[in-house]
């Protein structure tokens, strides 16, 4: 276990302790605090088991009955998350639990650091919690660390003047920073360079993929298509567009498919949190038809920027048309 000083440290030195809090509004840099926190436990234990609470929607006990030993014994994290949304019944189990907790157990506590549930953090830190920063990215500074630090914790490498480009195409946004690495590390092998930010993102943050998806998405026929037009207009490769209206098609179809099958997308499928909450959000203009003929036409648009097709450019248009059609 970490030290438990109780002086607060960044976000990118998270470790285990019993009692963790990260405390901020930025919750994919909460996220990443969690993910380095398990990973720690997992290196030392070889197992861990995982689990997720909602402070908003707690029920009373259930602190309690996820930080008792498991039937196989391995390394529990607990994840409580929207602290800054807890209710009475949680604060209250946490309060107490916060007064002898478990040695052998991680209890995280994100919260976003406004005023309600204050109680609890007080309660946490009286008794000797680690606590890690989690600020909102506002700076370009901050964005630039944010970006050069996702290619690191994944083990990839990114030229400087790819992290450069990568701030100036999407800004300081940290998921939508955290998506667009993503991308570039499933799609580009080797190290990235400002040759491939520039072929899927271009020079302008209101004409990248993700704007384009997410006016599509939206059902914006007219501002999805004129996003098209700029990109292309201005030197874009429609390859990227393409990849990006069908990745935020099939966070949907994931998210949406986890409701039937009692999946928790974030545990299961890998989502981010932030991707879970705004696809539930666009999902209700959206049905499993109407996503399945929007993948397909995706699909066929894909193969015709690359190399199908004689006019790359009618193809994308008409794979967003049919898009946005869809979400209308």
């Amino acid at each position: 276990m970490a030290d438990r000083s109780g002086s607060t440290k960044g976000w990118d030195r998270a470790t285990p302790a019993p009692l963790v809090l990260l405390v901020g509004p930025e919750s994919i840099l909460a996220e990443r605090a969690v993910a380095s926190i398990v990973a720690h436990v997992r290196e030392s234990a070889g197992a861990v088991a995982v689990t997720r609470l909602s402070a908003a929607s707690y029920a009373r006990g259930a602190l309690r009955a996820a930080t008792s030993p498991s039937l196989f014994a391995e390394p529990g994290v607990v994840v409580v998350d929207e602290g800054e949304a807890m209710n009475d019944e949680f604060l209250e189990d946490a309060v107490a639990y916060a007064t002898s907790p478990d040695p052998d157990v991680v209890v995280v506590l994100a919260h976003a650091g406004v005023v309600r549930g204050k109680k609890a953090l007080d309660a946490f830190r009286a008794a000797g919690a680690t606590e890690y920063a989690c600020p909102a990215v506002k700076k370009d500074s901050d964005a630039l660390a944010f970006v050069e630090g996702e290619f690191v914790r994944a083990g990839r490498t990114a030229r400087p003047q790819a992290v450069r480009a990568l701030v100036d195409a999407v800004g300081v946004d940290a998921a939508e920073l955290a998506a667009s690495c993503h991308q570039l590390m499933s799609d580009v092998d080797g190290v990235v360079s400002a040759d491939e930010v520039a072929r899927y993102y271009g020079s302008r943050v209101n004409a990248t993929g993700f704007a384009v998806a997410d006016a599509a998405i939206a059902g914006k026929i007219g501002d999805a298509l004129a996003l098209v037009r700029h990109a292309l207009d201005t030197g874009t490769d429609p390859v990227p567009l393409v990849a990006a209206v069908g990745a935020k098609l099939r966070v949907l179809a994931k998210v949406g498919a986890s409701r039937g099958r009692g999946l928790d997308p974030v545990k299961d499928l890998g989502l981010a949190p932030w991707q879970v909450d705004r696809a539930r959000r666009e999902l209700r203009r959206w049905t499993a038809d109407t996503i399945a003929r929007a993948i397909a036409a995706v699909a066929e648009a894909d193969a015709q920027v690359k190399g199908a097709g004689r006019d790359p450019r009618f193809a994308i248009e008409r794979a967003v048309r049919e898009v946005a059609t869809l979400a209308s």
